[in-house]
């Protein structure tokens, strides 16, 4: 039976891909950077996950998920602003519209990515136990003969719904629409308003010629008097609109690095990097391995003889963003790409032993191994 009858379909909701094949031994052989693969005088097209002599796989690199969180603020000034003071005695009323933008937060998050640089073939034989290898959908391997843990990734931001729209001018009466001028309607207007306070001073005194028959009654009619109370007031005040939304950026160092990440300018929010209208705000990252890395394609060659798996053992890394001279984020994170790759004893997946391995889905490195002496 080929091995590719053995193989299933994808798991869980199709976010890894399990592969299932009768193993003696793993032997791994390491793919050049131009993807192909060489099993001794054939060439063959690489295709990530499932090979006919068993399964491919990648080993991750460690990107940076930096969400930048902004409020964009809009003022309209009401109809009748001029005479916010004089008749409402409303100070400071601005009767020019404006826009403006500020940030509320700057977040940063290690996600896994796959490392084109480090693709493995795992060859098996048949004459060992089964091997279930879990692939995440960039084929870079989670888990063997376990379930894998899911990388853990943020939910987009959802703004919170905005109230209904309300006209003020549907609460305008009769009177108010034909008087003969902006400044008769504004008091007018100014009028009405204070008659609707007052009106609900006396319902919640007890004291109107109407009262309700019981609370939720009441509730209706207190709730319909601070909506015309408010739009009205608008016509004077004006409204504010805010609006939330989210940026996300994605780095992913192979070095020490510092650039500008964006702009940010309180009149236009967030802009390009290269956008002089917006003060900059810049990314360092540093290297804080004290080892230096082992290239993969080295350490391959350096144990090609011996038979096991993969992994990364991480380095680290310090990531500081900056808005001028002032320090707004910094976090450390592993990071595979500043670490070295090591392999794993091929003998610990023969039928002697029911090894468990769970490798990061971020670093690459060993999770956990859970290996069952021979008896």
């Amino acid at each position: 039976m080929k091995i590719m009858r053995n193989m299933t379909k994808f798991l869980d909701n199709n976010w890894m891909l399990k592969v299932s094949v009768v193993a003696a031994c793993l032997q791994l052989s390491i793919f050049n950077q131009s993807s192909t693969c060489h099993a001794q005088t054939q060439t063959g097209i690489y295709m990530p996950g499932v090979s006919q002599e068993g399964a491919i796989y990648f080993l991750p690199k460690t990107a940076i998920r930096i969400t930048v969180l902004t409020e964009k603020t809009v003022y309209t000034p009401g109809d009748f602003a001029p005479y916010a003071e004089r008749y409402l005695r409303l100070k400071g009323v601005n009767a020019e519209p404006s826009t403006t933008n500020r940030i509320l937060s700057i977040t940063q998050t290690a996600v896994g990515i796959r490392d084109t640089t480090k693709a493995y073939n795992v060859k098996f034989n048949n004459k060992t136990s089964a091997i279930n290898v879990a692939l995440a959908e960039d084929g870079v391997l989670l888990a063997l003969n376990a379930k894998p843990t899911p990388q853990d990734i943020p939910a987009p931001f959802k703004p919170a719904p905005k109230p209904a729209v309300v006209n003020p001018r549907q609460f305008l009466n009769e009177e108010i629409l034909a008087a003969g001028s902006t400044a008769k309607m504004a008091q007018l207007t100014a009028q009405e308003i204070y008659d609707i306070r007052d009106s609900r001073s006396q319902l919640i005194k007890g004291q109107a010629d109407f009262m309700p028959k019981d609370g939720e009654q009441m509730k209706m009619m207190l709730n319909q008097m601070d909506r015309q109370d408010q739009a009205l007031t608008s016509l004077f005040a004006g409204t504010t609109v805010r609006d939330t939304t989210e940026r996300v950026f994605i780095i992913v160092p192979d070095g020490n690095l510092n650039r500008t990440l964006f702009r940010f300018s309180k009149r236009f929010g967030l802009v390009d990097a290269d956008d002089l209208s917006g003060a900059p705000y810049t990314i360092n990252v540093k290297n804080q391995t004290q080892l230096p890395a082992t290239d993969a394609e080295q350490a391959a060659k350096k144990k090609k003889a011996e038979n096991g798996l993969y992994y990364n053992v991480p380095g680290k890394m310090q990531i500081t963003i900056f808005k001028g001279n002032d320090l707004v984020s910094q976090e450390d994170f592993p990071a595979a790409q500043f670490g070295n790759v090591e392999l794993l004893n091929g003998d610990l997946f023969n039928k002697h032993y029911g090894t468990r391995l769970w490798l990061n889905p971020v670093t690459g490195g060993i999770d956990r191994l859970e290996a069952e002496q021979p008896k």
